[in-house]
């Protein structure tokens, strides 16, 4: 059976070097989505590189990974995007009968919090934002989890909140849950440091950060957050790690761990036509 994986990815790859024209899946046409965009971007897809884990089997399916590099012109730069997919193939018979993305649930309990006590913001300790320590920590851990702090199944803010805080954003606020930005060992947490929603509320209402109208006013270092579904309740953020060739964000995250993403996150399964975003730029003093 592992053989018939390796056949799917050789033809993934194929598809998106355009060695293969017919696409077969739905996944495949978010590969070649992103290719597309690449394209419509001015940018070139070089060279597509896949590697492929088996983390469980059976005689009916399958749990493995793909880790996606893809090496990309863009004007004069070069650079290499990276991605992690986590995936299942089901198996009758020893053949492959189907092959889907797992897709992390959405962010329950804890994401009811749509309401963030920021009153006695002006208590919050003064500080210098080190972009490069933040974009650093990004590099370090986008694919792997820091042991000294928690981990979660939607990662993505848990994430997002150690790049601020390896930056030099300072904690405040514990131990009220529903006040401030903080993480106390392992077991607790402001809603704001793990959910979504939260976090962007928190960002919104700090003293040291300045919501911008384009992607264009953002730095390494900043933060947009995204509400994949334009419902008003946002549900994913990123840390921006890099420029492209023409100065566009490109951004690190958790969840579907990713390195050096086009911001826009139009190649996502998320993605809807409906999605917003907001823009944080932290105020470097």
């Amino acid at each position: 059976m592992k053989e018939k994986l390796e056949t799917l990815l050789k033809e993934r790859i194929a598809l998106l070097a355009g060695e293969r024209k017919r696409s077969r899946t739905a996944q495949d046409e978010r590969l070649l989505k992103k290719k597309m965009s690449l394209k419509q971007r001015g940018g070139h897809l070089v060279k597509v590189m896949g590697k492929g884990t088996v983390e469980n089997m059976t005689e009916r399916e399958a749990l493995y990974t793909i880790h996606w590099s893809f090496a990309i012109k863009h004007g004069d730069q070069f650079y290499i995007e990276e991605e992690v997919e986590r995936r299942r193939a089901e198996f009758s018979s020893g053949e492959l009968i189907g092959d889907e993305e797992l897709r992390v649930p959405a962010e329950a309990g804890d994401s009811d919090w749509s309401v963030l006590d920021l009153q006695h913001r002006a208590g919050w300790p003064d500080f210098r934002y080190d972009r490069l320590k933040a974009v650093q920590y990004a590099e370090r851990w986008w694919n792997a989890f820091n042991p000294s702090y928690p981990e979660f199944t939607d990662d993505c803010t848990n994430f997002i909140s150690q790049c601020l805080r390896a930056g030099g954003v300072p904690m405040w606020g514990q131990p009220v849950r529903t006040r401030g930005w903080w993480m106390e060992g392992t077991s607790n947490w402001s809603y704001s440091w793990t959910v979504a929603h939260a976090f962007m509320l928190m960002l919104k209402g700090a003293k040291w950060t300045i919501e911008v109208s384009s992607p264009a006013e953002l730095s390494i270092g900043d933060i947009i957050c995204y509400d994949f579904e334009g419902d008003g309740r946002f549900n994913h953020n990123t840390i921006i790690t890099g420029m492209d060739g023409y100065g566009n964000p490109l951004v690190n995250a958790h969840t579907t761990n990713s390195r050096m993403r086009f911001w826009d996150y139009e190649d996502s399964t998320a993605y809807t036509p409906d999605i917003q975003y907001k823009f944080f730029h932290i105020i470097t003093r």
